[in-house]
């Protein structure tokens, strides 16, 4: 029925539908991948940084903590802005380099109702304060968090516009940017 199609649907609205839903399959049965769920030692595999590395004040700690649901990483502390700071985080190294084909990061976290940020380094993020950002909201509930690659922000135009999963060095969950008492729980990292 050409002509009952045509009548709902101007030929603009399909050509601007076409990338959609080819990357539908794509976005449904994108598969997660597990990057860390916290087992074992995960001490020996996450750090703790603040801008304190930089002259900043902020302060806070990385503990690692069972619960009835299972292993998770917990940073809290207290962000400042002040002497040019502002975040704490906790990062992992990625090693071996990630399959290219994967499209963004996936959290299962909870928090204090804040705002927190994945960050990420690539081979093409070779300075300190070069990175990809996006943020996320967190409740007390745990949530999965799905943040394509597309929706990442690069910190300067020197880096490519889009991080590549197949170049990606380290992942860092992040408080970051104003002055808040963070509390940010992740049960599990991992890939889409």
């Amino acid at each position: 029925m050409p002509g009952r199609f045509d009548k709902r649907f101007s030929r603009r609205q399909m050509v601007a539908a076409v990338p959609f839903l080819l990357a539908w399959p794509q976005l449904v049965g994108a598969q997660a991948m597990v990057f860390d769920s916290f087992d074992g030692t995960p001490e020996s595999r996450w750090e703790f940084l603040s801008d304190q590395v930089m002259g900043g004040v902020s302060t806070g700690q990385l503990r690692f903590a069972r619960g009835g649901d299972g292993v998770f990483a917990r940073l809290t502390g207290q962000v400042s802005t002040e002497n040019r700071g502002g975040f704490i985080q906790f990062r992992r190294a990625i090693s071996p380099a990630l399959p290219s084909g994967l499209q963004g990061v996936r959290l299962i976290t909870r928090g204090n109702g804040q705002r927190y940020f994945v960050h990420l380094r690539s081979t093409g993020t070779v300075l300190p304060w070069q990175y990809y950002q996006a943020g996320f909201e967190t409740g007390p509930s745990w949530a999965e968090v799905r943040l394509p690659f597309a929706a990442f922000n690069r910190s300067g135009r020197m880096l490519r516009s889009v991080p590549q999963a197949g170049s990606l060095t380290s992942i860092g969950i992040v408080a970051y940017g104003r002055d808040h008492n963070a509390q940010v729980d992740v049960r599990e990292v991992g890939f889409f």
